[in-house]
């Protein structure tokens, strides 16, 4: 009997749902190559512009009853997690990417599998820590293997990035999740869309510093490319891929939906490898199997008859 077929058919399409939006996510780590000219707080500030006007669209024919259902506790956490989960995960990420490359940023934002299980494992219901023990080994163990290859070429600035982005990420995909566990009348759909007009409404502050910020004067025909790039990523990563995201973290407990993370890993590198025109290290190799194996055993503890949370 396949993986799948052992699951609930709620659960099998959140795990569908988490790898469909590690596909999209993965593309996130090209944005900092295509526009090697431009800072990352420009493109954090761009991208999420265009996230939250074109979130303003979409979530507008159910404003007056969101407005309503939604109380000042939940703005404010939409304010914190936008602002942890977007606009400062990005720049940490953009910054990763142009010091350290691809392939480095994207493997080390693969532990957070482990981290979010880390987090998750204090949740009612969670499997024993001692349970995780292999796959924080296996994992963990992926990630010396990369820090060594780049700490050897002397990205230690890259390494540092990239751990902002991965904690920074870490705190957004708990909250987020436990706040939708929480808000049963509003759609995973809805709250992606919330978050991203409120993540809009932040990065106008950004606007201002992200002008002046000591990159080089550019062209109109510059400018044109940069914002059909960030629009881009806006719809694909933004929209698209937290729509999923959000599906698949009302379906399975954190500590299952932390694992899923992995795929946006595995899809980012294999672009990364792409845009580079080269294949993977040994090292390199070593750290994905390693990443990849430390999830499956993470999976293998929590077992099907552990995910029991249903879609509503």
């Amino acid at each position: 009997m396949s993986l799948f077929g052992r699951w609930s058919l709620n659960i099998s399409l959140g795990i569908v749902a988490g790898i469909v939006a590690g596909a999209f996510w993965g593309l996130v780590f090209l944005a900092p190559e295509l526009t090697r000219g431009f800072t990352p707080i420009q493109l954090s500030a761009g991208r999420y512009l265009a996230y939250g006007l074109i979130a303003a669209i979409l979530v507008l024919r159910s404003w007056r009853r969101l407005f309503a259902t939604l109380t000042w506790r939940e703005w404010k956490a939409l304010a914190w997690l936008s602002f942890a989960g977007n606009i400062i995960y990005y720049f940490f990420l953009a910054k990763a990417v142009q010091t350290g490359g691809i392939a480095m940023a994207s493997i080390v934002i693969g532990l957070l599998p482990v981290m979010i299980t880390l987090v998750g494992s204090r949740d009612a219901g969670a499997v024993p820590l001692r349970s995780l023990v292999p796959s924080i080994f296996l994992s963990t163990a992926g990630l010396c293997c990369i820090s060594w290859q780049h700490l050897q070429s002397g990205s230690l600035a890259g390494l540092l990035y990239a751990s902002g982005a991965l904690a920074s990420w870490t705190a957004y995909a708990v909250g987020n999740s436990r706040w939708l566990a929480r808000l049963q009348s509003v759609t995973p759909h809805e709250w992606s869309m919330l978050t991203g007009l409120v993540t809009g409404a932040e990065a106008l502050l950004l606007a201002v510093p992200a002008l002046p910020s000591g990159a080089p004067q550019h062209s109109a025909a510059e400018w044109l490319y940069f914002a059909a790039v960030v629009t881009s990523v806006a719809i694909l990563c933004s929209i698209i891929g937290n729509g999923f995201w959000n599906y698949a973290s009302r379906a399975l407990p954190l500590t299952l939906t932390g694992q899923l993370i992995v795929f946006e890993t595995l899809f980012a590198a294999l672009y990364g490898f792409l845009w580079e025109a080269r294949w993977p290290t040994v090292v390199e190799t070593l750290a994905m199997a390693l990443l990849v194996a430390g999830v499956a055993s993470c999976a293998l503890a929590h077992g099907p008859r552990r995910s029991s949370v249903a879609v509503t």
